[in-house]
């Protein structure tokens, strides 16, 4: 059975499920420390969602996600999704940053899992709107978005590289 739930402590089992899941994100960026991932966890404008499944048995096919570090009830750390809420003059803004499945989980509904959880804490924290990016050529994660009822803006993203 798949589970969302939120982490609220960076367990050296939640460290390993971080560090194995963002290099599937993103082959540039490197994997958070342990103080880094205590960090997020603990940051009160950040969510950190994990999705597990019991009934994937990864080690079967020989494909350990993770060892023993990883070996909970209810089963292996197979999705996350990073939700940030903040206040700002205009309201409560929520964002999702950082949606990964595991590529042997993916397929079994652990991103709309994770996405519908999002929209319901980021409603719950008094959010109007819940924003995102995602590159045009991550076409599986722009399906999900777009069955999860997020619409294309039309806008313009900057950003100014700090050091």
């Amino acid at each position: 059975m798949l589970r969302v739930s939120a982490v609220h402590e960076a367990t050296p089992e939640i460290v390993g499920a971080v560090r194995r899941l963002v290099p599937q994100l993103s082959s540039s960026a490197r994997p958070p420390t342990s103080l880094e991932v205590e960090e997020m966890v603990g940051s009160p404008a950040t969510t950190v969602l994990v999705a597990r499944d019991d009934e994937l048995d990864l080690d079967a096919e020989g494909a350990s996600l993770g060892g023993a570090e990883d070996a909970h009830p209810d089963g292996p750390v197979v999705g996350m999704l990073t939700l940030v809420a903040f206040r700002i003059p205009t309201g409560v803004r929520a964002w999702v940053e950082d949606v990964v499945v595991d590529g042997r989980a993916r397929r079994r509904g652990v991103g709309d899992a994770l996405v519908a959880a999002a929209l319901e804490l980021a409603a719950a924290r008094g959010a109007h709107t819940l924003d995102l990016t995602s590159r045009p050529s991550r076409q599986d994660a722009n399906r999900l978005y777009q069955r999860a009822g997020f619409e294309l803006r039309e806008t313009n993203v900057y950003r100014y590289r700090l050091g």
